[in-house]
């Protein structure tokens, strides 16, 4: 349950349209569901703005079914990550309504509704190389399912940083930047330098054996010089997603 949705049932409660007693039912039944394997959070979304997300790494097709299934039945927000093809094959079989997106490796549903009153702009997406696109992209759908205008630039890394300098506009013009790079993990810093911005920085794990798996970009990241940079942990695109989208938000 949401906001909206809370002062809708209290309005009808107000107006006489719902008794009081299927109102408190209905409040009972929300904050939490036990199924077992997993602890439904329903209230999460009233509580933080951001609703219950599922992280989709070991856990089986089956168990991500059953969590989409329930969600959906309340009509919530479905925001999973870190899903396999096999299981979200599976979970899109039956429930048509839900959208795949396989770069991302994530599945969405019921995005929240976009809501131009309460935002101070758009996100902007800055990917480094295209091997980061994974990483970059869950970043851009979870800002997008929380309800933020959000939009990407890609392969803008410091090797050719003249393809940067071309979108200095689109930078300055972004309320909130979400910067995403591997390897020596430059980029944040220099985006960081041009705008007057949040630089949410992200580092990936993607480079060779001296990169240790991101270690060296998440470093590189956290000694930048450039200030006003902030730097969520490797990979973690829905982090810092959900960072951008609580810093945009009125």
């Amino acid at each position: 349950m949401d906001e909206r949705k809370l002062s809708k049932l209290l309005t009808e409660v107000q107006n006489g349209q719902r008794p009081v007693a299927e109102a408190v039912e209905i409040l009972k039944s929300l904050p939490a569901e036990e199924m077992g394997f997993a602890c439904l959070d329903h209230h999460r979304q009233l509580r933080t703005g951001r609703p219950e997300a599922i992280y989709g790494e070991n856990k089986s097709g089956e168990q991500i079914l059953a969590i989409v299934g329930s969600m959906l039945e309340r009509g919530a927000t479905v925001l999973a990550t870190r899903v396999a093809e096999d299981k979200a094959a599976l979970v899109c079989r039956t429930f048509p309504a839900v959208n795949h997106h396989p770069t991302a490796r994530m599945l969405t549903a019921n995005p929240l509704a976009a809501d131009t009153d309460r935002v101070r702009g758009e996100i902007l997406v800055v990917c480094a190389g295209t091997s980061d696109l994974p990483v970059a992209e869950e970043a851009l759908l979870t800002a997008r399912s929380l309800g933020q205008p959000v939009s990407m630039v890609a392969d803008v890394g410091v090797a050719g940083v003249h393809r940067l300098l071309r979108r200095h506009d689109a930078l300055r013009r972004a309320s909130c930047l979400i910067v995403v790079a591997g390897m020596e993990g430059a980029l944040p810093s220099v985006v960081g330098g041009l705008v007057e911005r949040p630089v949410i920085a992200v580092p990936t794990s993607v480079g060779y054996g001296t990169g240790f798996g991101g270690i060296a970009a998440l470093l590189g990241m956290l000694n930048s010089c450039a200030p006003g940079v902030a730097v969520v942990n490797i990979d973690n695109g829905f982090g810092a997603g959900c960072m951008a989208a609580a810093i945009n938000r009125l």
